[in-house]
């Protein structure tokens, strides 16, 4: 199996991952859809060959016994990967996520201005949250380099693996990989507080021991940021609290209403003109109302009207305020931001015309819509006629739909 010939159809196909396994062509995912490559499908000893090449002779034993692995890894003048070997009914299986080179800016994501603010908070805990896949990462660091082109701090990563690489430019910047640099997150962060950062960013909280010692370094005046797999604001929050035994719900409530800076969860939604998927953004900024929310296990629920309110002045933004914005822009289709948004039956009436009780969630979204005989923006951009179903495009001759 040539793997380099694999990974270039892999990057000319826009693909975010790959997967091989056994008795089975390779496998590419193009905007959420998955697509079977033109290749021939690799045997076992074939894959056990294209591990070898990547793995050291640390991770050869550590997969060994674990019998997976996660990892990092460059492909000289192609580009860089995050990869995952696991066995699979006996036979190694491969996950590979492809890593630009360059790191992209907070605009050419489509990410709300609000994100660039939160960048430049001087303290506190920033969670980024959504599913696999939704961004997350990439948020993360194109805040870090936005932060590194614009000011002087010492910045301090725990990952696993690292993924995007990042150069000094006005920032000093130290990137630690789990089981290479520091034996875990904890161990990273105990004594990340004796490297004199400005800001931490931990790759993922998994724990209760994880999500306590970034509120300690949050509440000890550090900036940290770090992601969630959950899928909303709210929650979000009980995760969190979810990590710790029902005796200390409420002081880790109070924990998180004091350090908590903001949330941003995120959904990554085909764009209308098939090129490529595009980010719908919830963003909630603890506010002293928030704080109260947050304390009071019964209002937890009712963060969304918060954050639906506080478009305006402190530049929160719901999913569904941020899915309508993308719909109006021109941006997504009707059908995509009814599939993505929280509430689709509510939206529908607010697309017909019609007011609902919780009108003032659109008022925001309102204020931007053009006057009354203005048509909506419009994307340049191929048709999407020929795209298969969900608005991709059409794919390559050695392409076809999984």
């Amino acid at each position: 199996m040539n793997i380099r010939s694999v990974l270039e159809k892999m990057i000319a196909a826009r693909a975010s991952d790959l997967h091989l396994k056994a008795g089975t062509p390779p496998v590419v995912r193009v905007d959420g859809v998955l697509y079977t490559l033109d290749e021939p499908a690799p045997t076992s000893q074939e894959l056990r060959e294209v591990y070898q090449q990547m793995l050291n002779e640390e991770q050869r034993a550590h997969f060994t016994t674990h019998h997976e692995i996660d990892f990092a890894f460059g492909v000289s003048g192609l580009a860089r990967f995050r990869a995952n070997i696991f066995m699979q009914r006996g036979t190694p299986a491969l996950a590979l996520r492809h890593v630009p080179v360059e790191v992209p800016t907070i605009e050419d994501l489509g990410l709300p201005p609000a994100i660039r603010d939160l960048a430049f908070s001087p303290r506190g805990l920033i969670l980024v949250t959504g599913r696999t896949g939704s961004g997350k990462s990439t948020t993360l660091a194109a805040m870090i380099d936005t932060i590194n082109r614009t000011t002087t701090r010492n910045i301090i990563t725990v990952e696993d693996p690292i993924e995007f690489l990042h150069r000094d430019r006005l920032s000093f910047i130290h990137q630690r990989e789990v089981g290479l640099d520091t034996a875990s997150f904890q161990d990273g962060l105990r004594y990340v507080l004796r490297q004199d950062p400005d800001i931490i960013l931990v790759g993922e909280i998994r724990n209760l021991e994880t999500m306590s010692t970034a509120l300690m370094a949050a509440d000890t005046g550090h900036l940290v940021m770090s992601t969630l797999h959950t899928t909303d604001v709210v929650q979000s929050i009980k995760r969190v609290i979810s990590f710790y035994p029902p005796h200390q719900h409420d002081e880790i409530r109070q924990a998180l209403a004091s350090n908590l800076r903001a949330m941003v969860s995120q959904r990554l939604i085909p764009r209308r003109d098939g090129a490529g998927r595009i980010p719908a953004v919830e963003v909630m900024v603890t506010t002293p109302t928030v704080r109260e929310y947050v304390l009071d296990p019964e209002k937890i629920t009712l963060l969304h009207t918060l954050i639906s309110e506080g478009v305006t002045q402190y530049g929160m933004q719901t999913f569904d305020q941020s899915v309508l914005a993308l719909l109006r822009e021109g941006l997504i289709t009707e059908e995509e931001a009814l599939r993505n948004c929280n509430n689709p039956n509510e939206l529908l009436l607010k697309l017909k015309g019609f007011a609902s009780t919780s009108d003032r969630t659109w008022q925001a979204v309102d204020a931007a819509q053009p006057e009354s005989g203005a048509s909506a923006p419009t994307v340049s951009g191929p048709a999407p006629s020929s795209a298969p179903a969900g608005g991709n495009p059409a794919r390559p001759d050695w392409m076809s739909r999984e």
